[in-house]
């Protein structure tokens, strides 16, 4: 039985197409190795959606193509955003790459793993806005916890994003879809649920000519128990008062979430395309928080967009300190090709785009030990990931960290916890990023 090998980059989003195309190798027959010494098809499902994406997939690509010559490994395939937005240079300039598939071609990936064990070239571009949407998986994430993609592509053309270019137009599975794979992880013992997509709040528009992710939310508690469901990648500008009522009534709901602002200068949101300006921004974070009372809110944003003056800085900065967001991560403006701002005049210095995200980070750092330092005292429920024999504690998230993205809860216990389980942990110290804590009383299935 020939064995393959994953390696899986980028997003959320990317994994999930990663679970769908091991399902279809494992029923196709092939062995599926966690090890890529030990694989002869290495199969990379790379990223491309900024630059240093781009440079991890070319790097990968690169160190299987040493196990090709010094190994095992006999075949190389590359899937993916890298693949489907450069096709062409990939194969031109990686000939030790078997086979390339496209992001709607990922139903090929067993046809591909047999014409390159026949020595053949194997490539696969289908048209990526009529491919199948969802599929059975083979899920690589702990039991305990998955990822739901919802819908595919985006709409909403930011001058800066490739993702049009690469993932094509949104396209929204159906609820009774959607709801039928919920069903099914929550039979496999899944206890949070994560829903994603590019545009999670944009959900249905396409399809049902209405927002339809409170819709959704209501399905998916009607036919499963999981007790969490997180919701990632809510634009602000499409949050509406019925997702809000819906957060602050649903237990399952978990107060939790994702708003991707990039900024708050207007003058910068214009060039970029954004929907909805510094007010609607305001004026959402308000709403969330004066209606959900406990919401956690996570926001990222993007420093050195072309143009972007020290005033436009300082203000998001100012922003940042005054929202005290739980959550903030940031990013540096990346000029991909293809987009409108590629082509911006007032490109910024890259040692300035550095500097001013260090200095937007260091500003969150500040806020978070603000944050975290009155957690102290307090208990949480707490879902265990995990134990860590060396440092001897446990450790998991509350429904105020999301997987891979936030902190986690370091604890001890007087006994061994079983992955999955919930438990009450009694916070004791902040560590940057991190809390550390003490299991209390006894510990909970749900």
């Amino acid at each position: 039985m020939t064995k393959v090998g994953f390696v899986s980059l980028g997003c959320s989003k990317n994994l999930v197409d990663t679970e769908v195309m091991l399902r279809n190798l494992h029923d196709a027959g092939f062995e599926i190795t966690p090890e890529e010494t030990e694989a002869e098809i290495v199969v990379i499902n790379t990223c491309g959606f900024i630059e240093s994406a781009k440079k991890e997939s070319i790097d990968n690509i690169l160190d299987i193509a040493w196990l090709k010559r010094n190994g095992n490994c006999k075949h190389i395939i590359a899937t993916g955003c890298l693949v489907e937005r450069y096709r062409e240079e990939v194969m031109k300039e990686m000939p030790e790459v078997d086979a390339l598939i496209g992001v709607g071609s990922l139903s090929h990936i067993a046809d591909a793993c047999r014409a390159v064990m026949r020595g053949e070239k194997y490539v696969s571009f289908d048209d990526k806005e009529t491919s199948p949407l969802g599929g059975d998986r083979l899920l690589t994430t702990p039991e305990h916890m998955a990822y739901l993609k919802i819908a595919e592509g985006c709409d909403n053309r930011c001058t800066y994003c490739a993702i049009p270019l690469i993932r094509g137009k949104m396209r929204s599975r159906t609820v009774e879809d959607i709801v039928k794979e919920a069903k099914d992880l929550d039979a496999m013992g899944v206890k949070e649920l994560n829903l994603i997509a590019q545009d999670t709040s944009r959900y249905g528009l396409d399809l049902y000519g209405e927002y339809s992710l409170v819709r959704l939310v209501r399905e998916i508690c009607r036919e499963t128990s999981i007790p969490w469901i997180r919701l990632l990648y809510c634009y602000p500008d499409k949050i509406t008062d019925e997702l809000i009522e819906e957060m602050r009534t649903n237990d399952r709901l978990v107060k939790y979430m994702d708003i991707p602002m990039q900024h708050i200068s207007d003058r910068v949101l214009d060039r970029m395309n954004r929907h909805g300006g510094s007010a609607l921004i305001r004026e959402t974070v308000k709403k969330l928080r004066e209606r959900v009372p406990g919401i956690v809110l996570r926001t990222t944003a993007m420093v050195g967009f072309p143009g972007e003056t020290e005033e436009d800085f300082e203000e998001l900065c100012a922003f940042v300190k005054e929202s005290k967001f739980d959550r903030f991560g940031a990013f540096t403006y990346s000029p991909e090709e293809g987009t409108a701002a590629a082509g911006f005049p007032d490109q910024i210095d890259e040692q300035v785009k550095q500097d001013r995200y260090d200095i937007l980070m260091q500003t969150q750092l500040t806020v978070t030990e603000e944050l975290n330092a009155k957690k102290v005292g307090t208990t949480l429920k707490v879902l265990c990931e995990d134990y860590d024999a060396v440092a001897e504690v446990h450790y998991g998230r509350s429904y105020a960290d999301a997987p891979d993205v936030d902190g986690k809860i370091y604890f001890t216990s007087s006994e061994r916890i079983p992955a999955g389980t919930f438990v009450d942990v009694r916070i004791t110290e902040a560590m940057d990023y991190d809390l550390v804590g003490h299991r209390i009383g006894k510990k909970k299935s749900k």
